[in-house]
């Protein structure tokens, strides 16, 4: 049995970390204390997800305390040894990080720098992946070769069908606040990895989804769009 680290466990990432490893027998540790309320809002408020958690795991052991708090990490860390660190809190939404500019890098970036010095002071052979973004990348996308079909746009290169890789420029771009702060703890979790040696693994995704989303106007667009299906209401489309 490991001891796996899931920050932003209540969220939609995060609690799906949680319950699979769960399942697979190891011990969790899941730390939240509901900043997606702070940003949204009652509608962002995850409460419910972290007690479905409580009552469907057998190993999980919740922490409510925030990424930026170096001491109370630091605490965490001396009292737990990790074997994997599975980092899922940010603040997510483009939008609000134009409102909140500093809040927004100092959870994304500083949040992470916190969990990766911890990591490395107290259980630096563990494994360390971050949540990033495809945002990383602004628009350098926007300059992939598209070819237009009678319906839709498509690819107009084969290779394009895998994917943008690393290899896609991050520089001379607009990215959004978000995309800028979440861009830094992409590099700095590469840095901790190629400088320290660290286990480190960056995953970029986008336009996720899932039963267990919190999703609101700002964030999490599929999923409130389904809400707002269900519920009869309206859907504004900005743009």
């Amino acid at each position: 049995m490991k001891t796996i680290l899931v920050t932003g466990s209540s969220g939609l990432i995060g609690s799906e970390a949680v319950e699979h490893f769960d399942r697979q027998g190891h011990r969790v540790v899941g730390v939240d204390n509901n900043m997606r309320q702070v940003f949204f809002g009652a509608q962002g408020d995850t409460t419910w997800n972290l007690n479905r958690l409580k009552r469907s795991t057998k190993n999980f052991h919740h922490a409510s305390l925030d990424i930026r708090d170096r001491i109370a990490l630091d605490e965490l860390f001396r009292s737990n040894r990790f074997d994997l660190i599975v980092h899922c809190a940010a603040q997510p939404s483009h939008d609000k990080a134009r409102d909140i500019p500093i809040l927004d890098f100092e959870v994304n970036a500083l949040g992470t720098i916190n969990l990766l010095e911890a990591t490395r002071q107290h259980c630096r052979d563990a494994v360390f992946i971050l949540m990033s973004t495809n945002k990383v990348y602004g628009d350098s996308p926007n300059e992939i070769p598209l070819k237009e079909l009678a319906t839709r746009y498509d690819y107009a290169r084969q290779e394009d069908y895998a994917g943008v890789n690393e290899s896609c420029r991050i520089d001379q771009t607009l990215h959004s606040l978000f995309g800028a702060s979440k861009a830094a703890a992409d590099l700095v979790a590469q840095e901790y990895g190629r400088y320290f040696g660290m286990n480190t693994c960056i995953f970029r995704g986008g336009c996720l989804t899932g039963p267990s989303h919190s999703g609101v106007e700002l964030h999490g667009f599929l999923s409130y769009l389904v809400k707002v299906a269900l519920s009869g209401g309206s859907y504004s489309v900005f743009g």
